[in-house]
């Protein structure tokens, strides 16, 4: 039976660093292929946003380690060939409105640097579940990524999405190139707001130009 986290109480609130290590986590991207389509497997937040399954580092276990758990815990299997790819390390990460309100004054709400990990396994045998802090569980298919953004966000925002999902860092000046010379984004007026440098302005997709674009075949090519 795979190792399951600490019931959501008010003692694993208050005390679960004493079992995990604080400002540290994983993340694990993992792929399943299923009717000729690559699909990825998110969890939806309570009352947040989708993102992909992660979990907290105990003390006495390695990276590779409390990845691995998470993934058995997230879809049951074992024995899963995972690859770490990436350090997620911005201070102003979204936990969504509820979890914030929930994780008030806890360990939880501390600044999380989160390793990345990548697998692709069997879509057959995995049993999708949600963890402590989600609602759903349950595969996406990758050309629905328009869905895994809020509906406005920043090109920096989008960026990261396609480096996670094709676990590669992706040059900055081409990727918006090649974003742009596709013209399903849409740039808004408004601008982020909240960071500590300038303001980026804010896309949303035209759906209609991206399913286009997808129905007649175009591959990333990053």
């Amino acid at each position: 039976m795979a190792d399951q986290m600490p019931p959501l109480d008010k003692n694993f609130l208050q005390k679960g660093h004493h079992v995990f290590l604080r400002n540290l986590s994983v993340d694990c991207v993992i792929f399943g292929f299923h009717e000729n389509q690559l699909k990825v497997l998110l969890l939806k937040w309570n009352q947040g946003p989708w993102c992909l399954p992660g979990g907290f580092v105990k003390k006495n276990e390695s990276l590779q380690d409390s990845a691995v758990r998470t993934l058995r815990e997230r879809t049951a299997l074992k024995n899963i060939f995972l690859q770490q790819f990436h350090a997620f390390g911005n201070p102003k990460r979204e936990k969504g409105k509820a979890l914030n309100k929930m994780l008030k004054e806890t360990w939880l709400q501390d600044r999380f640097v989160t390793i990345g990990y990548y697998a692709l396994v069997e879509y057959s045998k995995v049993k999708p579940r949600p963890d402590l802090f989600s609602d759903e569980c349950k595969w996406w298919r990758i050309e629905s990524g328009y869905n895994l953004l809020p509906e406005k966000f920043t090109m920096p925002e989008l960026q990261k999405l396609y480096e996670t999902i094709l676990a590669k860092p992706i040059d900055r000046r081409n990727f918006q190139k090649k974003i742009l010379s596709l013209k399903i984004l849409e740039k808004l007026k408004e601008r982020k707001t909240g960071g500590a440098h300038k303001a980026p302005f804010l896309y949303r997709f035209n759906v209609a130009k991206y399913k286009k674009v997808l129905k007649e075949g175009w591959a990333a090519g990053f």
